[in-house]
């Protein structure tokens, strides 16, 4: 029987709804300029916008990921897409500093589940020789946005006003969590599009729950008392920390402190984030060849993990001391781009070594990373009011390096031991 290859229609689909979750985040970024002159808000009143969201993404990561686990990820992704589609939509009847505070934390409450819920998802739909390269398409998605975002939303503003801009990808949204509903199954054995000869080749390999067993919860004091557990979030702190620096101020940071126009900004900061999406699909196909060549995980995912931040701080510190506006974007694009490696590293890891928790595990790593989502933008924002922006760039560049030595306390060649169960390596 020739086998089929729906589960990588599955992966394009989930790269359009990861696309379409960081157009939405990107919009307000790209908008602020508008919106500070039309409310008279500072970088700091931005800042806290910015970091509503955050907060109330960070605090879904967890709660999400176990409701992936526990409902199925058919159910959990599409009333995540469905809520933060809502709230963007009504970001577009924002009218004071409050409503903009109520209606950007509830779609970051919107947004948590979904990557966890499809970390979940690649898991269980694809062949453990598979799987970076799957979560390359759902993060290449998220790095997509940002690409086409700044030229996009500056089109339609223009065109229609920042309002347009909330509304229209709203109603796209609702098309994808429709689509996601329609398509999604928690087993791919019960997908109509999926045959045996698929089923048997995403299975291989794989230690399969008895689906007729009590549904489990994530063994929590396992997990809390492992220093693999704690070390993965903590990088990702630092990981998530740089990347929403360059998603939360980019835009303005390229109009203050290089003299970019709105419209030449559209492009430049585009640049970063193609480097970051290119770096993330490269990575993905890389790391599973070396896998499959016989490199272990811990070889694989850690020094991609490591030497990605490493890279990213140093090409930030360039960019602090550029002397020329090209140079610094330049300098920024590599730095960006080389979170790649990381990202790639990140979410590969969760899966090797949260097993079929790897939903619980993937929601406690993206929630210290949106803890850094949490900080950045208000810290960035003070410290570049009070010593400007070279000295939040600085700061940001050498945060990297508490990142490479977490790290170094990340085994991906063994999930997390259960203390409820045998010690023992389990293949997944």
């Amino acid at each position: 029987m020739k086998r089929t290859n729906f589960r990588w229609f599955m992966a394009v689909l989930i790269f359009s709804i990861t696309f379409m979750s960081y157009m939405d985040r990107v919009n307000l970024s790209v908008a602020t300029p508008t919106i500070m002159q039309e409310f008279g808000f500072t970088k700091v009143d931005i800042g806290f916008l910015q970091t509503a969201f955050f907060l109330g993404y960070a605090l879904m990561q967890i709660p999400g990921g176990m409701m992936a686990e526990y409902f199925g990820q058919r159910i959990a992704s599409t009333v995540a897409v469905s809520w933060w589609s809502l709230f963007t939509a009504l970001t577009a009847l924002g009218s004071s500093f409050t409503s903009f505070v109520v209606i950007r934390g509830l779609f970051g409450l919107g947004e948590g589940p979904i990557f966890p819920a499809m970390n979940n998802f690649i898991y269980r739909w694809f062949n453990r020789a598979e799987k970076a390269t799957a979560s390359s398409f759902m993060l290449g998605g998220a790095f997509v946005g940002p690409v086409f975002g700044p030229a996009i939303t500056v089109g339609l503003m223009l065109a229609f006003g920042w309002r347009s801009v909330f509304i229209i990808f709203g109603a796209v949204g609702f098309v994808l969590a429709l689509a996601w509903w329609c398509l999604a199954k928690n087993d791919p054995r019960q997908s109509p599009f999926v045959n045996k000869a698929e089923a048997d080749h995403i299975e291989s390999g794989m230690v399969l729950s008895d689906p007729k067993a009590a549904k489990e919860i994530a063994p929590w004091k396992s997990f809390i008392t492992s220093i693999q557990f704690w070390a993965i979030g903590l990088q990702y702190f630092i990981t998530d920390y740089i990347m929403y620096v360059f998603l939360a101020w980019l835009p303005l940071y390229l109009m203050e402190a290089q003299g970019f126009s709105l419209a030449k900004m559209g492009l430049a900061a585009s640049f970063p984030w193609a480097a970051l999406c290119f770096v993330t699909f490269f990575t993905g196909f890389v790391s599973d060849k070396l896998i499959a060549a016989g490199v272990s995980k811990h070889r694989a995912r850690t020094f991609f993990g490591s030497a990605g931040l490493l890279l990213s701080g140093a090409a930030l510190y360039m960019a602090a001391v550029a002397s020329t506006p090209g140079a610094n974007v330049l300098w920024l694009t590599i730095s960006l781009g080389s979170l790649g490696f990381t990202f790639n590293a990140s979410w590969a890891a969760s899966m090797d070594i949260g097993g079929k928790f790897c939903g619980t595990v993937s929601g406690w790593m993206n929630f210290w990373g949106n803890i850094g989502g949490v900080v950045a933008p208000v810290a960035t924002a003070w410290i570049a009011t009070h010593y400007g922006w070279q000295a939040a760039i600085l700061v940001t560049a050498f945060s990297s390096i508490i990142g490479v030595v977490c790290w170094i306390a990340v085994k991906p060649d063994q999930e997390i031991q259960r203390k409820d169960i045998p010690a023992g390596k389990v293949s997944a």
